[in-house]
């Protein structure tokens, strides 16, 4: 009787294991960058650790959205020369055939080096080079600072990149090289889009013709972080907050947000790419990456995101 309990015991905690797939891999890793790069599922996050030992960055990529390969080290300090710390956040896009990796680094304030950076690939795994062996912004502009930047291609070709802490938000236009930001119609060179109950960590996307603009609220070490959104006509709005959609579940975790979203190929699918702070851990780095589903109403509006262990366990079957 007794091997059979055991026996039973054991198959019950493999299949717990087997259709358990939040997180998505092992590892404390936060404000994940999920992209498709030639049918493959990719993830960039941001190594969770404390700011010092945040000097490089790992990157995930998957057939299915299950199984997960790491790419150890595609990005550090040894090439970026002008990062020293807290490098976080990455954004990644592909232009013309070269893959580019826009981070942030060094926790920067006003007068200090650093900011938004690019790096730049022949292969979405790296390795990758320091595009301009300088920060692309680092300046603080309308009270945001310079990280958590999220690069989007508009319909008609244009690239813009939405980026800003502090509570506050800015957008730019990048050159298609991304070498430089070129100015607005008006001459400019930054503009403040920043929505009610802004924090950090934008994102952009474009569905049935409309801008879906997201971001995250309240403190990213504390139980009470959070995703909201806005819809607009265009990608500089106006950004009117509609709601909050993912946050903390007393059942599943704490601290979910600083996402990406991923839509999958002629599908109407969404997934959510998030970071969340498993029950029992207190530490700001003990921060996971997960992937839920996403789901809209009749009218649009994305419906509130539950939080699983399961993921997307069998969502392509």
């Amino acid at each position: 009787m007794r091997k059979f309990l055991i026996l039973v015991t054991f198959l019950f905690l493999e299949l717990n294991a087997f259709s358990q797939q939040n997180p998505v891999f092992p590892g404390n890793y936060a404000d994940p960058e999920a992209i498709i790069y030639n049918n493959t599922y990719w993830i960039y996050p941001t190594y969770s650790a404390p700011y010092e030992e945040q000097i490089k960055f790992d990157a995930f990529s998957s057939k299915d959205l299950a199984t997960w390969t790491k790419h150890a080290n595609i990005l550090d300090n040894k090439e970026i020369k002008w990062a020293k710390r807290a490098m976080w956040a990455p954004s990644v896009i592909e232009n013309n055939g070269k893959y580019y990796f826009f981070f942030a680094a060094n926790d920067v304030h006003q007068g200090e080096v650093g900011g938004i950076g690019v790096a730049v690939a022949d292969k979405p795994e790296g390795p990758y080079k320091d595009l301009l062996g300088k920060p692309l912004i680092s300046d603080i502009i309308n009270g945001a600072q310079p990280i958590d930047q999220f690069v989007f291609k508009d319909k008609d070709g244009t690239f813009y990149m939405y980026y800003g802490g502090w509570k506050h938000c800015n957008v730019v236009k990048l050159s298609s090289d991304f070498t430089k930001l070129i100015p607005f119609d008006d001459g400019t060179y930054y503009k403040e889009v920043t929505p009610k109950d802004y924090v950090e960590g934008p994102i952009m996307f474009i569905k049935d013709g409309k801008y879906y603009f997201m971001w995250s609220e309240g403190g990213w070490t504390g139980p009470d972080y959070k995703v909201a959104y806005a819809i607009a006509d265009n990608p500089l709005g106006p950004f009117e907050r509609v709601n909050t959609i993912l946050e903390q579940d007393p059942n599943i975790a704490t601290g979910a947000g600083h996402h990406s979203v991923i839509k999958i190929p002629n599908k109407e699918k969404y997934y959510i790419v998030y970071h969340r702070r498993p029950l029992g851990k207190t530490s700001a780095h003990d921060r996971v990456t997960c992937i839920d589903e996403m789901k809209f109403d009749k009218d649009g509006k994305i419906i509130p995101v539950k939080m699983t262990f399961e993921g997307v366990k069998h969502m392509l079957k």
